[in-house]
């Protein structure tokens, strides 16, 4: 029956729906994301039947704009919505149209049960991520070389490298950098490492981890800092607010590693000088892991209004973006690379994918960890937990204080999503 279905869905594609609607749909980007997304439009509504007016902005102001729509109920049909803003916009996942309803349109086996879970909220399948990214280890082959060493593979590694660089290549090296939102995350990881739990606990919307948890891996970071593994808090602060890939430190190698995002790689390798290679290596593990711990979220998703007057033939065209062919070869990797299978497997079989970039994705597939809950990217937990952790670098806290404060301050900026 399932097949069957499926099957009549292709058709539509081929012959157009039965009923021809007009439609909306919003979303941001830069110019060449606006271009292939409004091609891409043409072609799914030619196939369709569908007219679909398009929507389309940078990503400043976004979010201001789709706030003031929703609240009006004059958002578009179809809406590209940024994951942490799930639990803004649906707090019991029935803010959006659940697309399990529309199975029948949609080919969800295309999409991992992973990455369908990003886009849940409360049983509800509130919207489809474009595309997946994670948090990798970054190392310069290069300079790793020339102090002799392979590329780290454990945190036992790190830390042994750091008097060998400093030995062999100067005191101004260091293996990893990590500082403000990656000091952040690499304390996040190695807790949830430790526990084998997300910060936030999707049952109860608290803090998952016990101060004293939390502390041993705010004491994990001051470990790597006092090692000389990475740089101090004061000294990244002191080189103004750089971005790390527009440093000389960076394009050097004097700075041999960092943790970022997959779907990143591209901005951090090409600045490099000449003759200095970027790897991307799978997380690396504290002893007594419960978990890898993968940092894993969409980067967006496409979502259907609960008010859409036409939820069905949104969904066609979703499915129709996501699954057709002509669609895919004409959005490529405008969203990331994508997490649909049949859109990666076709831009990969065309050779239209970076390798290195998809060996860093495919680290992130082959990875295991928690879900990943939207509101760790919530404003206020982010600014609690990083401005606690600097106090810490400046040594204005022990990381038990830091730990109570951070737990304490997160709890109470999510209370109202309980």
């Amino acid at each position: 029956m399932k097949k069957a279905l499926y099957l009549s869905v292709a058709m539509a594609l081929v012959t157009g729906s039965a009923h021809a609607e007009n439609l909306r749909m919003s979303w941001w980007g830069g110019d060449a994301r606006h271009a292939q997304t409004q091609e891409a439009l043409e072609v799914c509504g030619e196939k369709l039947g569908h007219t679909i007016q398009p929507e389309f902005t940078g990503w400043s102001g976004h979010q201001e704009r789709i706030t003031t729509q929703i609240a009006g109920r004059t958002e578009a049909d179809i809406m590209q919505i940024n994951w942490p803003w799930l639990p803004l916009f649906s707090r019991d996942g029935t803010g959006f149209v659940d697309l399990q309803d529309y199975d029948h349109i949609i080919d969800l086996s295309q999409w991992s049960d992973e990455a369908l879970a990003g886009g849940m909220v409360n049983g509800h399948l509130n919207g489809l991520p474009t595309s997946d990214t994670g948090r990798v280890f970054m190392f310069n082959k290069t300079t790793f070389e020339e102090a002799g060493l392979e590329v780290p593979r454990t945190w036992a590694d790190v830390l042994a490298a750091a008097p060998v660089f400093k030995e062999k290549l100067g005191d101004n090296y260091y293996p990893l950098e990590a500082a403000t939102l990656n000091a952040l995350l690499i304390v996040s990881l190695v807790v949830t490492q430790a526990t084998g739990k997300d910060l936030i606990d999707p049952e109860t919307t608290r803090v998952a981890w016990t101060e004293e948890e939390l502390a041993d891996g705010i004491q994990f970071y001051l470990d790597l800092v006092e090692a000389g593994a990475i740089r101090s808090w004061r000294d990244v602060a002191g080189e103004g607010n750089v971005e790390l890939f527009e440093t000389r430190s960076w394009a050097e190698g004097r700075l041999a590693g960092s943790y970022e995002w997959d779907s990143t790689y591209a901005k951090y390798a090409d600045p490099l000088d000449d003759g200095q290679v970027l790897v991307p290596v799978p997380l690396l593990q504290i002893d007594g892991a419960q978990t890898e711990g993968l940092y894993r979220k969409p980067s967006m998703l496409f979502a259907i209004s609960r008010n859409s007057q036409h939820p069905e033939a949104a969904a066609e065209v979703i499915n129709c973006l996501f699954n057709d062919p002509e669609a895919i070869d004409i959005l490529r990797d405008s969203r990331g690379i994508p997490a649909n299978r049949a859109a990666f497997e076709r831009l990969e079989a065309e050779g239209a994918l970076d390798e290195t970039i998809v060996a860093a994705h495919q680290i992130i597939e082959d990875g295991e960890g928690p879900v990943v809950h939207p509101l760790n990217e919530h404003p206020r937990v982010r600014a609690v937990f990083e401005d606690n952790l600097e106090m810490v670098a400046y040594g204005q806290l022990t990381p038990e204080e830091a730990a109570q404060e951070i737990i304490s301050g997160i709890d109470s900026a999510i209370r109202s999503f309980r």
